[in-house]
C-alpha cells in the first residue's frame, strides 16, 4: 500500500481525535464550574431559570427558585454559573446596555402619532381579507391582471348561475308540494 492510499484514512483519524479532544474539554471545563458552585451562587439552568444554590449533594443540587421556593436539580442542569454581579443585576431587573433607553410597559405609546396609525384610523376603506380574484372583482377593486379578472368573471359567472339553479329547483319543489300555504 502506497502512502497516497492512506493518507485520506489518516486525515480522517486525525479529525475524529481532534473533535472528541475538544468534545472533552467542555465537558471538563462543564465539570469544573459545577464544582465551583457554592451555596449563595446565582446559576442559571439549561431551561434558562434563574436561582440561587441552597445546598450541593453529589449528584444534585437544591436551588432557590423564588423566596421559600426551593426545587432539586441533578447538577448537569445547571448551565452556568453567574458572577454575583450579572446575577444580581438579572434578579434587579437593572439595564444591561450602555444607552439607558426605557422600554414603556404598554404598546399603546409606540403608535402614538405614527403616521401609519393614523393612516390605519382614517378607515377609509376597510381591509380586504379575502385574497380571492372573485373578492377584488364583488368589492370593486381591479384584479392583479387580465387572467384573474377573466378567471373571476367566470367564477362569478358560475355562481350566477349555480344560485339560479337552487333558486329553479325550490320553485319546482315548492309548485310539487302546492306551496306552504296550501297545507
Amino acid at each position: 500500500m502506497s502512502i497516497v492510499t492512506l493518507l485520506p484514512f489518516i486525515v480522517l483519524i486525525g479529525a475524529m481525535f481532534l473533535m472528541t479532544r475538544s468534545a472533552k474539554k467542555k465537558q471538563q471545563a462543564a465539570a469544573q464550574m459545577r464544582d465551583e458552585m457554592q451555596p449563595g451562587t446565582g446559576v442559571r439552568t439549561i431551561g434558562g431559570m434563574y436561582a440561587t444554590v441552597k445546598e450541593i449533594h453529589d449528584d444534585t443540587v437544591l436551588l432557590e427558585v423564588a423566596p421559600g421556593v426551593h426545587a432539586l436539580y441533578a447538577k448537569n442542569a445547571v448551565g452556568a454559573v453567574l458572577p454575583d454581579e450579572e446575577y444580581n443585576r438579572i434578579l434587579d431587573g437593572a439595564e444591561g446596555g450602555k444607552d439607558g433607553a426605557i422600554v414603556p410597559d404598554d404598546a399603546s405609546s409606540l403608535t402614538e402619532g405614527t403616521p401609519a396609525a393614523d393612516q390605519a384610523d382614517a378607515g377609509d376603506k376597510p381591509a380586504n381579507l379575502d385574497k380571492s380574484p372573485k373578492a377584488d372583482l364583488a368589492k370593486g377593486e381591479p384584479a392583479a391582471d387580465a387572467k384573474d379578472a377573466a378567471k373571476a368573471e367566470d367564477a362569478a359567472g358560475a355562481e350566477a348561475a349555480k344560485s339560479g339553479a337552487q333558486a329553479d329547483k325550490a320553485d319546482q319543489a315548492e309548485k310539487k308540494d302546492g306551496g306552504a300555504d296550501a297545507k
